[in-house]
């Protein structure tokens, strides 16, 4: 957390995360130019300005692969969590690495066109209305924008200026955005060459994002249907509540999740003898704040490491930042959650570890 808007706030892991990015890029664009035309079998080699173009535009997918494989793979294996922390700088430089193509696409087939090379690059091909032979490179250019669009606003102050909820949803785009670049290239680059490697990394990239995807969605899903199923073994006193299950399944400092009905999640957290409940969803990017732990008192979202009192989910002076709070109860040893959640900020009595209902 910072009080003041940095350009970055620097420390050790981003520095260590970014020169892994530029050193991966700079490493598979020296193979693709250097030695990966060793070993073409043509009588006629490629042209280095198309060399170039290829070259940047397979990396700008590939990275834009990896991008939306990260979020999946952090929600199926912990380890893959400091790669989700700093995804925005990875973002960034996508969103760069596209560029250079876009430049290189306009400097090869536009630049001796008489008309202007934007005019030439949208009017060279308008049937929309066809598959085969259908306007590509329009494909590209929405793709283009999009990662723009999300590279300019992916500073905190666009987050705080905008609200969460909208540009959150504004950063989904990234899908479209996905899906707009594998019919670019399905459209263009395949339809003209017989290449299996360049088919097979296509194919690949698009079922691993889609595979992922779905198997954290199972996951996910069957996780929210255990709790649903638990919520129906409820002590007659605490009628209409949910468990959330027994204390020692709690550590000290850390927390468990539970769904409650309309699939809100909440956070149960167990600190210096007490329990206390807040909503699951970080107001920063909605991170998993139950995925965190507690830190100098204060509950601590592993994303980012905003912070909140786990008494009434306000962040510390002088942030204002706030979530929701929950009513919980402990029966024998069990532990209940009342699912009706309190304004954001609201102070709750925490459960004493220990007490009677």
């Amino acid at each position: 957390m910072s009080v003041k808007y940095n350009p970055v706030i620097w420390n050790r892991n981003k520095y260590i995360y970014d020169a892994f990015l530029l050193i991966a890029v700079a490493l598979y664009l020296y193979i693709y130019l250097r030695v990966a035309p060793g070993f073409q079998d043509v009588t006629r080699p490629l042209d280095g300005a198309i060399l170039r173009m290829r070259a940047f535009g397979s990396c700008a997918f590939l990275m834009l692969t990896v991008i939306l494989c990260i979020g999946p793979l952090a929600r199926l294996d912990r380890r893959f969590l400091p790669l989700l922390y700093n995804r925005r700088h990875f973002g960034v430089l996508t969103a760069a690495i596209a560029a250079v193509h876009a430049n290189y696409v306009l400097g090869w087939y536009f630049a001796f066109s008489p008309t202007n090379s934007y005019e030439a690059l949208l009017s060279s091909n308008t049937s929309y209305g066809q598959v085969l032979g259908f306007p590509f490179e329009a494909l590209g250019i929405f793709a283009l924008l999009v990662l723009f669009v999300l590279a300019a606003t992916s500073h905190d102050f666009w987050l705080s200026f905008l609200g969460a909820p909208l540009w959150k949803g504004l950063h989904m785009m990234i899908y479209a955005a996905y899906a707009a670049v594998v019919l670019h290239v399905a459209l263009g680059a395949l339809q003209g060459r017989s290449d299996l490697l360049m088919t097979s990394m296509v194919a690949m990239s698009v079922l691993a994002v889609c595979g992922l995807h779905f198997v954290a969605g199972r996951q996910e899903l069957a996780a929210d249907q255990d709790e649903e199923e638990r919520a129906s073994d409820v002590a007659p006193e605490a009628e209409g509540w949910v468990v959330v299950g027994p204390l020692e399944e709690i550590a000290n400092n850390r927390a468990k999740i539970v769904s409650v009905p309309g699939h809100d999640r909440v956070a149960v957290w167990r600190y210096k003898g007490k329990l206390s409940a807040l909503s699951n969803a970080c107001q920063h990017q909605n991170g998993p704040l139950g995925e965190g732990r507690i830190i100098d008192g204060l509950v601590t979202c592993p994303w980012h490491g905003y912070q909140y009192r786990p008494e009434d989910g306000c962040s510390p002076a002088p942030f204002t930042e706030r979530i929701s709070t929950y009513r919980l109860k402990l029966i024998e040893g069990v532990i209940y959650l009342d699912p009706k959640p309190f304004a954001p900020g609201t102070p709750v009595e925490p459960v004493l570890i220990g007490d009677a209902a």
